[in-house]
């Protein structure tokens, strides 16, 4: 009987598991689960499930992260140094392990891609890459399009710019290196003149004077550089932003010099370049659009960061949430004077106040910021 049971609930099973066409993909069902690719949807097997949908993973790595690349998250429960709550809202949640992702792209040479993982830390996807020379693993946030096999390289070269006095012997070498360039470009133009002459008027040779020659200077050096390294454009390269053609879709922007990516790095983000040039600031537009001035020698990665479907998941219930480590948000017009400007009063009144935080400034649509940030060509269109 027991038997019998058995191989009646595995066929049922292995009838479960049998593709199903939805359009023209096919979608694997699973049991409870139906994944097409792009979200994981559940049977309403309970209310929460009814609505819950998330993006699919069926492209990630399976197992764990390299133990090495991770470190433990400790949680505060938004508690300070002394216990008293300074953010609220957390507490609780599954353990987690920080990702070690490299944000500075120092390692130069070429880079493979072993595969591409899930982050519970952040809503973009990760991707784990080899060093093809020296072995090393590292982590780096997964554009899209990236996939395993793929090479990816950083052209960021060295970790700290140059002094002034490198900078000016390598102007002076490089003045005098196009001037024996020039000299001897010139003798032989006057040789082959020379042997070619059939009459006294060919046969001097004034001087030239080269139209549109280029000075040689650091910025020249650098731009002929930035021309050169041009042709690696492929999803995935890091390179300072004085090497990416203007008009490319970039992320992973940083705000210093040689310094660690800041921008553009939640799941779907990306930049739009402007302007740069050899030397200076670059102009970059952010998808607010917000456009602001950045150091040409700040790092940037090329194409758009992974998993954009990911403000289009629906976590379904208030179990989800409180597993990620959030706790439950009271509203201020539920709370007593003392706790709220919007507490206290009879019934759901707020006493005619504009929408505030708990500290009293405006928490919808008012300006908050005293100082305007210089590095701002154009601020975002408000409302």
């Amino acid at each position: 009987m027991f038997r019998l049971a058995l191989q009646r609930v595995s066929a049922a099973v292995g009838s479960k598991l049998r593709p199903i066409s939805v359009g023209q993909q096919q979608v694997r069902f699973m049991g409870n689960t139906i994944d097409d690719g792009q979200f994981k949807t559940w049977k309403p097997l309970a209310p929460t499930l009814r609505q819950r949908r998330m993006t699919s993973r069926k492209h990630l790595h399976k197992g764990g992260p390299v133990r090495e690349l991770t470190v433990a998250k400790r949680r505060t429960g938004g508690r300070n140094n002394t216990g008293r709550i300074t953010c609220r809202h957390r507490g609780g949640g599954a353990k987690r392990r920080i990702r070690l992702v490299d944000f500075r792209r120092k390692e130069t040479g070429p880079q493979q891609v072993i595969r591409l993982e899930y982050d519970p830390g952040r809503s973009a996807h990760i991707a784990l890459i080899k060093h093809m020379e020296t072995g090393k693993l590292s982590y780096i946030l997964a554009p899209v399009g990236l996939k395993p096999g793929a090479i990816v390289q950083s052209f960021m070269g060295e970790s700290k710019p140059k002094s002034a006095a490198q900078i000016k012997e390598e102007e002076e070498s490089a003045a005098a290196a196009a001037l024996a360039a020039e000299a001897e470009a010139r003798a032989q133009f006057e040789e082959s003149l020379a042997e070619d002459a059939e009459t006294d008027a060919y046969g001097k040779v004034e001087s030239i004077e080269v139209e549109g020659a280029q000075e040689y200077t650091s910025e020249g050096l650098k731009h002929q550089a930035a021309s050169s390294s041009r042709a690696s454009l492929v999803v995935g390269n890091c390179m300072p932003l004085k090497m990416v053609p203007i008009g490319t879709i970039i992320h992973n922007i940083g705000l210093h010099p040689f310094g660690r990516a800041q921008l553009a790095r939640s799941a779907g983000a990306s930049v739009q370049l402007l302007y740069t040039a050899p030397t200076g600031l670059a102009q970059i537009k952010m998808m607010s659009g917000e456009i602001r001035r950045v150091p040409v020698e700040a790092c940037a990665t090329l194409g758009r960061v992974s998993n954009a479907n990911h403000k289009n998941q629906k976590l379904g219930g208030a179990g989800a949430r409180r597993r990620r480590g959030w706790r439950p948000t009271v509203r201020g017009t539920a709370m007593n004077t003392h706790d709220h400007p919007h507490g206290g009063g009879r019934g759901k009144s707020k006493g005619n106040k504009h929408p505030r935080s708990p500290w009293g400034k405006p928490a919808k649509g008012g300006k908050t910021r005293r100082k305007p940030n210089p590095m701002v060509v154009r601020a975002r269109p408000r409302r």
